[in-house]
């Protein structure tokens, strides 16, 4: 559960028009590297009424709010269990961080009967998705020289080096630096990105460029020698449990 937050989150999952399967805080918080004016991303799963996918209307499949409650902004996305099962399906490594986060706000038995079969789509490829995710943050760094995006950069990077080494999805900066070897100004850039959300980052761009195209090949290599398959195992096992869950209601 949350116990670092000076909000009680319990209540958003309660105001939702359909039942979540699981909540939990994605962003800086489970990358481990907030600052003080950081916002809550809270991220889970809805269950829409069947008859709401069969009809004619269009179905809620992904509802996204952003708000302030008690001084914090929170932002919160949630997605109908087939589009997220679907999403899990397209190597999608971020939907990944969000199910397997440690920061749960709501959770039950679907939500652990998903985490179980998680495994089930993970394949090499999902080295794309960080290898991706780190060249746009790049670009965002160079565009505006914020701290933010240079830590997401490394961050994306080195859980895609640990999850094609151990088949592990671990997004929490500070425990991936235990993990895998890395520039040793990260924690100093980590310390400081927790004092301001938006302070540029103090630090020569052409070292951090020399480190970020070094561990772009790291992950290259660790992808060729991932004993990850490559494509998804779990596809029956997951339609299986959405129709399951969909007639439980």
């Amino acid at each position: 559960m949350i116990d670092d937050l000076d909000i009680d989150l319990k209540p958003v999952v309660a105001e939702q028009p359909d039942p979540l399967l699981f909540a939990t805080v994605s962003g800086a918080h489970l990358y481990g590297f907030p600052s003080r004016d950081s916002d809550v991303d809270l991220r889970g799963v809805h269950l829409l009424p069947a008859a709401d996918l069969v009809g004619l209307r269009e179905p809620e499949e992904t509802r996204s709010r952003t708000w302030v409650r008690h001084g914090v902004e929170l932002d919160l996305v949630t997605h109908d269990l087939r589009k997220f099962v679907r999403l899990m399906l397209r190597r999608n490594g971020y939907v990944l961080e969000q199910l397997l986060s440690p920061l749960v706000v709501h959770s039950g038995e679907a939500h652990r009967e998903l985490v179980a079969l998680a495994p089930g789509v993970l394949t090499s490829h999902h080295a794309h998705h960080y290898r991706g995710f780190a060249v746009t943050q790049w670009r965002l760094f160079e565009k505006t020289g914020e701290l933010k995006p240079l830590l997401y950069t490394f961050r994306v990077l080195l859980t895609g080096i640990h999850l094609m080494r151990s088949g592990e999805v671990l997004a929490h900066l500070p425990t991936l630096l235990e993990q895998v070897e890395a520039p040793g100004y990260l924690p100093e850039l980590t310390a400081a990105k927790a004092e301001r959300e938006h302070g540029t980052a103090d630090i020569a761009q052409a070292r951090v460029e020399a480190d970020v195209e070094r561990l772009h090949a790291v992950l290259d290599d660790a992808q060729a020698a991932s004993a990850l398959p490559d494509a998804p195992s779990g596809h029956d096992a997951l339609h299986d449990f959405v129709v399951r869950v969909r007639l439980r209601g």
